[in-house]
């Protein structure tokens, strides 16, 4: 056993539940006075069932599965963003999470007002923001585009908007929902270049992907998620060749 190494994430057998309504309702009004009559009838989904996993300082950690397996949620639970029904993770460091990039934008702001906003959203001060500000703009691929609203942007446009302010500064832990799907081949190629020079830095990275190719290059951890309960836990390869083996 490695006595250097350290876990900067440690998820303690994390249960995710949701109540799904029932029924189709129509409009807001009739979900009021169903809810008033006690008529709405709910079941519950569980989206994670008693999920455990430590990841360690420097680790690339990729989690794969198929559509509904529980991966984006794992990701909000450990960014904060969801309370997990049951169990509990523990995080030691600061937090970039690419998920859902642009959601914290202002869509009537231009380009220039939004990196500021969601810059100091992500608790940069706008002196830094400042001196930044090009760099976000030019690896964005923007120039052209800064005082336009945002809510012309197309998605693309959006996530490298999300990505650039995100990643300006180095955090401890970079957790990247998709992100690297965003944008054409060459842009791509920047996402994973930044990407390396944080890990090179001691960034720890938590990665979901579709690309089993992009898992395999990056990660050197992998988790495998099925119907919310994990499947597999291991070295990259081993795990990867799993699922490839039934993805094919």
């Amino acid at each position: 056993m490695n006595i250097m190494s350290k876990n900067v994430i440690e998820v303690n057998n994390v249960t995710m539940r949701f109540n799904m309504s029932k029924e189709n309702l129509d409009s807001l009004k009739e979900y009021f006075i169903k809810l008033v009559k006690r008529q709405l009838f709910f079941e519950q989904f569980t989206a994670l069932s008693n999920v455990s996993f430590n990841i360690e300082k420097g680790d690339v950690f990729g989690i794969v599965g198929f559509n509904g397996a529980g991966k984006s949620t794992i990701l909000k639970v450990i960014s904060g963003i969801l309370q997990p029904s049951e169990g509990s993770v523990k995080i030691d460091g600061t937090i970039a999470p690419l998920i859902e990039l642009g959601a914290g934008f202002d869509m009537e702001l231009t380009a220039r007002e939004n990196v500021y906003l969601n810059g100091t959203v992500l608790g940069l001060s706008p002196d830094f923001i400042d001196t930044k500000y090009d760099e976000i703009i030019d690896f964005a691929e923007l120039q052209d585009f800064q005082d336009v609203a945002v809510k012309n942007f197309s998605s693309g446009m959006l996530a490298r908007l999300g990505f650039a302010i995100a990643t300006v500064v180095t955090p401890d832990i970079l957790i990247v929902d998709e992100i690297l799907s965003v944008g054409d081949f060459l842009f791509q190629q920047k996402c994973e270049n930044r990407i390396s020079e944080m890990m090179k830095n001691g960034t720890t990275v938590i990665i979901v992907s579709h690309s089993i190719e992009q898992i395999e290059k990056l990660c050197n951890k992998v988790i495998w998620l099925e119907k919310g309960k994990v499947k597999m836990l291991g070295e990259t390869k081993e795990v990867c060749d799993a699922y490839k083996s039934v993805t094919k």
